[in-house]
């Protein structure tokens, strides 16, 4: 008798090669902890929206918000609009952080860098100790902060020079109460009135104030911790150490990236072209040419993206340094 041909043994064996490569395919199914974590987050969100609209329905809650109706007023004799630099200002912002984010995620990830760098010791930038060689990855990464960090001071420095930090430091206690009733018609999907170019709410002046004042602060303090330019041997190295900075760097990242997400989302969904004109186009109207602006930053942002490749950064960075294998 002919004897049956079996089975190859991957195909045959349950946990095998086969049927792992089909687990871990494009069309895995999520694992039971991920399940889990996203069905508690959509219950939980069910839950509050569920409890802020109860809120509102009471007297108590009514009375709340008609005392607090989500803002504060500003100091007498505020001026009223957003002035035409802060547009540039949020463009090269928005660029530079998509770009940050980016590279410190390649940073993080890429374990054979395509390139290295090692800075040449004889520019402005001079040091004791010969520099230390990075991937290209970090040389960009590096070379982006620099230029975030000079834009955050030049945005503190108008921002105070002409007056309008008002608009987003606390200026009042009622701020706070404000921003409960804020963040409650958020919650109940029954959102605040608002007019960005006049005032912002609470919740944003504080969301504001937070990105400003603490979390680029941070950014920049534990980017610098992290870096090698920091000496080996400072005395401060004991009460802040190199784990410390580590640990709370990544986590701010996170907070700029869901910063960033749902500042878009309320934008595009709370009067976009009003918005947009707002924040690009210097007036409140509701034409297109704010909108129209947006996408060319769009567009420019995501040519820089793709242009941030070794092959156009080898050039730019030999011009400070070696580039190498």
């Amino acid at each position: 008798m002919s004897r049956v041909p079996q089975a190859p043994k991957a195909a045959r064996e349950p946990g095998s090669g086969a049927s792992k490569n089909a687990r871990g395919g494009l069309l895995a199914m999520p694992s039971r902890k991920t399940l889990i974590t996203t069905g508690a987050v959509v219950l939980g969100a069910i839950v509050v929206v569920l409890l802020a609209i109860w809120i509102r329905s009471t007297s108590a809650g009514q009375d709340f918000i008609r005392t607090y109706p989500g803002h504060s007023e500003l100091p007498a004799g505020t001026q009223e609009g957003l002035p035409l630099w802060l547009s540039w200002q949020h463009f090269l912002n928005a660029f530079f952080l998509l770009l940050i984010v980016r590279t410190g995620l390649q940073v993080r990830t890429v374990q054979r860098p395509a390139a290295y760098f090692t800075r040449n010791n004889k520019g402005l930038i001079r040091t004791k100790n010969p520099p230390t060689k990075i991937s290209l990855d970090l040389w960009f990464h590096l070379c982006l902060d620099a230029l975030w960090v000079l834009n955050g001071v030049v945005f503190i420095v108008l921002l105070f020079a002409t007056g309008h930090w008002v608009r987003i430091v606390p200026t009042s206690w009622d701020v706070f109460p404000n921003a409960v009733s804020a963040g409650l018609q958020y919650a109940s999907l029954n959102w605040p009135t608002e007019n960005g170019w006049v005032n912002y709410n609470a919740l944003q002046l504080l969301t504001y104030f937070l990105t400003v004042f603490v979390a680029a602060p941070l950014a920049l303090l534990t980017g610098i911790r992290m870096s090698g330019a920091w000496p080996k041997k400072a005395a401060v190295n004991k009460f802040y150490p190199l784990e410390l900075a580590r640990k709370v760097h990544f986590p701010v990242m996170i907070y700029f990236v869901a910063f960033v997400v749902v500042h878009v989302f309320l934008v595009l969904s709370t009067g976009m072209l009003r918005n947009l004109n707002h924040m690009y186009g210097n007036h409140d109207g509701e034409d297109w040419l704010g909108f129209w602006l947006f996408v060319a930053s769009l567009v420019v942002m995501a040519a820089a993206w793709l242009l941030a490749r070794p092959v156009f950064l080898r050039p730019i960075a030999s011009l400070m340094g070696k580039v190498g294998r």
